[in-house]
């Protein structure tokens, strides 16, 4: 296995720990392109690799021969999963260039990351924080629903795996948009939207790190979603909360940021 599949793959297995029990299923690069519930992955699969972009698909459930059958004729150059039933190995052998891994779920204790840096290494706390409901800070005029707020953490949880500046467009149970790795935030809202995968009406919006101006909420606004989750912290916090009340939006913060680099 390649270098860059190496890398794919320890991000897929981050994911992996993070949704256990969840019965989502993912498409990564090197962060997350779409997460679904068990239920919807076939339509996932036929639909979300119809452009032939390839990448890892990872489930927390054993891969059936239906399953396998799906992703013979999609562009995956790599699985993971717990346990893999026989017949959909034999299934999943034929694909060619076809990485195949089986991991089980472990508690991740890892309490440090450590990242090489220009004369030596950086060593820093991991981000393990488990956001409890009750932490949410709601400073809009408009409280989010309980739909709302169950999207939001959800979408919480996907954006703690995509690349700073990141911006994760979610319902309930799927992501819809994401956008990665931009130096401006909004640029970020304006990729996930432009990459979303089905219309934004009524989603909700992660923002890995506060928003430093109000353009990404109206963006965001303007997409279509209804609330917002980030950590706030901004020195223009209260022009950004004003973006929200303008356009109805809900928006909670969270006080605690994950900015993955």
């Amino acid at each position: 296995m390649s270098e860059n599949c190496g890398i794919v793959a320890v991000a897929v297995y981050g994911f992996f720990q993070e949704f256990f029990g969840f019965g989502q299923f993912v498409l990564l690069v090197v962060g997350p392109a779409e997460a679904v519930e068990i239920g919807a992955v076939a339509g996932f699969l036929l639909e979300g690799f119809a452009d032939q972009r390839g990448g890892f698909f990872e489930t927390d459930a054993a891969v059936g021969q239906h399953i396998a059958v799906i992703i013979q004729g999609c562009a995956i150059f790599g699985i993971v999963a717990p346990g893999y039933e026989p017949a959909a190995l034999e299934k999943l052998a034929a694909k060619k260039n076809a990485r195949v891994l089986e991991i089980s779920r472990e508690d991740d204790t890892r309490d440090l990351e450590m990242k090489r840096i220009s004369g030596g290494v950086l060593i820093q706390d991991a981000d393990q924080h488990e956001l409890n409901p009750n932490e949410l800070k709601s400073v809009a005029e408009r409280e989010p629903t309980p739909e709302e707020t169950r999207a939001l953490l959800f979408a919480w949880k996907v954006c703690k795996h995509v690349k700073s500046n990141a911006i994760v467009f979610a319902r309930e149970s799927e992501t819809i948009g994401i956008g990665a790795g931009q130096m401006s935030r909004v640029d970020s809202v304006k990729i996930a939207v432009m990459k979303a995968q089905s219309p934004l009406k009524g989603t909700v919006v992660a923002s890995d790190a506060f928003f430093p101006f109000p353009d990404g909420v109206e963006e965001a606004g303007k997409a279509g979603a209804t609330a917002v989750i980030q950590p706030g912290g901004s020195v223009r916090d209260n022009e950004v909360i004003a973006a929200a009340n303008k356009q109805g939006m809900a928006m909670v913060f969270t006080n605690i940021r994950h900015f993955r680099h």
